[in-house]
């Protein structure tokens, strides 16, 4: 199928978009025109930029259920298209066996440059690591720890010659996309992922901790750390947090939810108030809140409350996942 859609996304910091949705997306990039990804039912989608700001053109097919070895939640990588420069004459062996790999957009050719080549291991690894993450896990796996540990591939001569200001395109929570620069950050919250998809989640933690603090890792991590049940660090990591754009309100959701599990509902409403202070917020977000407020009235015996917030979510998106089994929960 095809046709045009509208694409919302969310500046939050230089270089970095959220896109939020219900049920979130696969993990996708591209530069220029064209962007090429993999969702998480397998649905693959081609999207080329219309020319008008927000708007693309996508076409999808396939779908059902992806191979039990891919990571649950990061979808696919496609490499930006290179810089039109190419090596020289007189470049390194390795320098032009990898830009032809990767110009081929042939993840086992730039693997394999990489390993035969150790000073542009780095680069390569990273970018063979992410075209592999959503078709082989473990290989994924094991060249992202292997250039996570070497660096960061932004850095290299490499990158700076033919990567430019590419970026990629990951989700990084439930229904959180970020638009994060090629790079160390990339490779760090993709490796992540993988270790989140194998439930080992101290691993995922050790490695978002690493990473430069900005609006997507915080959210990461709070989402790891819920997971893992470090309420406490959610709440430290959080602390002082106002309601000022949409990443800081889905903060506020997860420090609602670590103070209701840590049994203080009446600190919990608090942060659920203000994660819904404005109503100018993605209604993704609004609804989260609301549904884990409902479940904090549930907690303190205040049923109406709860059913009132439901029904709020209810009264918007009729389908929002859940809510009609809370709705039927409280009601027996």
């Amino acid at each position: 199928m095809g046709g045009f859609r509208m694409r919302k996304s969310i500046k939050v910091a230089p270089g970095v978009r959220l896109n939020v949705s219900k049920r979130g997306v696969g993990m996708s990039a591209g530069v220029g025109g064209v962007r090429y990804s993999v969702h998480s039912s397998g649905r693959r989608t081609t999207t080329v930029h219309s020319g008008v700001p927000g708007v693309y053109y996508q076409s999808s097919r396939g779908g059902g259920r992806r191979r039990v070895s891919a990571p649950a939640r990061a979808a696919s990588y496609t490499p930006p298209v290179p810089r039109p420069v190419k090596p020289g004459l007189f470049a390194p062996k390795g320098e032009k066996q990898l830009f032809k790999a990767w110009k081929a957009q042939n993840a086992e050719l730039i693997e394999q440059a990489g390993s035969e080549h150790q000073e542009f291991r780095l680069p390569a690894f990273a970018l063979a690591g992410l075209m592999f993450a959503s078709v082989d896990g473990d290989r994924s796996l094991k060249l992202l720890e292997q250039a996570f540990a070497d660096g960061d591939a932004a850095s290299t001569q490499f990158f700076r010659k033919y990567a430019g200001t590419s970026a990629i395109e990951l989700k990084i929570a439930d229904g959180v996309i970020a638009y994060a620069p090629l790079g160390r950050d990339a490779v760090g919250l993709t490796l992540a992922e993988l270790y989140q998809s194998d439930d080992k989640l101290d691993e995922a933690i050790n490695v978002v901790e690493q990473l430069e603090p900005t609006t997507y890792t915080a959210v990461s991590l709070a989402e790891l750390y819920a997971q893992a049940g470090r309420f406490q660090d959610v709440i430290e990591l959080t602390e002082g947090i106002k309601n000022e754009d949409d990443a800081s309100a889905l903060l506020l959701v997860f420090r609602g939810v670590a103070f209701r599990e840590q049994g203080f509902h009446d600190a919990a409403h608090e942060s659920f108030k203000e994660a819904l202070r404005s109503r100018s917020r993605e209604a993704t977000i609004r609804h989260h809140a609301l549904f884990e407020r409902a479940r904090n009235y549930d907690a303190q015996g205040k049923k109406a409350m709860a059913r009132k917030d439901l029904e709020r979510i209810l009264a918007e998106d009729s389908d929002y996942p859940g809510v009609r089994d809370q709705l039927q929960a409280l009601q027996a």
